[in-house]
């Protein structure tokens, strides 16, 4: 049985590569990633793109065990996400690859079914859920729910063909919203999205500090998507002035939000990984949305979000767009057309890493 077991290990990770962009601005912080990439490990290969600076990726690299190929970017984009993604697609040796942030955690029956759909598809969106609910979790789970309910949610990782984004040249790291750009790369290149709301992948989550910063970024996501732009404006004047007319109003909308929330819990077996309290956080989140969006109107107006030291003005560019420049246009942190050289098993050992 253990022969059958390892031989069957070692045929997945033939198959597939784990891309993980990484950046920290201190050491001594990535509590249980490298046990869980060690697992990673026994299913696939594991390239850990990490952009950190060059103290803090050798204390990393010493995290590291030496069955994970940990590497700095050799791209530079403005979103550094993307910077360590094309460099992971660049040096991966397998067609199938999944990109995941450092807090997503995979159990192998996942991973395989993410792998399994991308037989018929050039990529693969599967659903976060998070492993556990502090009040801040509660709050954005709401998000995904409505995410859920309205079509599908954006989750920190996704499937994907090395392939398809060879030809396109990479996608553009200019954007702040980089997955929504990748899938869209895919299918203003011909390819094929499958969106799988039943696949659950766990996401721990951040700190309150952090959900808190993020808060006005996350609504600048949405000035790639137009119609959901229009709708979060329209929120707090409908409800500022709607009130003064209708004092019912606010208590029909929480309902009306609770109640899209959990039929968003409930589709595609949502309800085995989010509580029935999930949804009652759905009027909060909405409230915070719309006062943040106006927030991000404000930025986009006056030179775009503050990232990592810089602005970024696009949030992500339309299919459309796309179509105009994918796949003549490989962009200035865009991919080398071709296959690398190196070997198909891990290009980058222990013995041979890259420091930044």
């Amino acid at each position: 049985m253990k022969a059958q077991n390892s031989q069957h290990t070692g045929a997945a990770k033939t198959c597939a590569t784990y891309i993980l962009p990484l950046k920290r601005t201190s050491s001594g912080n990535l509590g249980d990633l490298p046990q869980y990439l060690d697992r990673v490990a026994e299913w696939a290969e594991v390239l850990v793109v990490d952009g950190s600076e060059p103290e803090v990726f050798a204390a990393h690299s010493r995290e590291l065990s030496s069955g994970v190929a940990h590497l700095a970017p050799v791209h530079s984009c403005l979103n550094g996400k993307v910077s360590g993604v094309l460099t992971g697609l660049e040096l991966a040796g397998t067609e199938l690859c999944v990109i995941a942030d450092d807090d997503v955690r995979y159990t192998e029956t996942a991973f395989r079914r993410v792998l399994a759909l991308l037989a018929d598809a050039d990529v693969v969106r599967p659903q976060n859920y998070f492993s556990s609910l502090p009040w801040h979790a509660r709050w954005d789970t709401a998000r995904s729910l409505l995410n859920r309910a309205l079509g599908s949610d954006y989750p920190g990782t996704l499937g994907v063909r090395r392939s398809v984004l060879l030809r396109t040249g990479g996608y553009s790291g200019g954007v702040l919203f980089e997955n929504l750009e990748l899938i869209r790369t895919v299918r203003a290149a011909g390819g094929r999205e499958t969106r799988a709301p039943s696949v659950f992948v766990a996401r721990q989550p951040c700190s309150a500090g952090h959900f808190w910063s993020q808060r006005v970024r996350q609504a600048y996501d949405d000035f790639a998507q137009p119609l959901r732009l229009m709708g979060e404006l329209a929120l707090l004047p409908v409800l500022v002035f709607g009130t003064r007319r209708f004092r019912l109003l606010p208590a029909i909308a929480a309902a009306a939000a609770a109640g899209l929330a959990e039929a968003g819990r409930r589709r595609s077996r949502g309800t085995e990984v989010f509580p029935a309290s999930s949804a009652l956080w759905a009027p909060l989140w909405l409230l915070e949305r719309s006062l943040a969006i106006w927030a991000a109107l404000w930025f986009r107006v006056t030179g775009g979000i503050h990232y990592s030291g810089g602005r970024i003005t696009t949030a992500a560019h339309s299919v459309r767009a796309l179509r105009r420049t994918v796949p003549e246009d490989s962009r200035a942190c865009g991919l080398h057309p071709r296959p690398p050289a190196h070997s198909a098993r891990f290009p980058y050992r222990r013995g041979s890493v890259r420091v930044p």
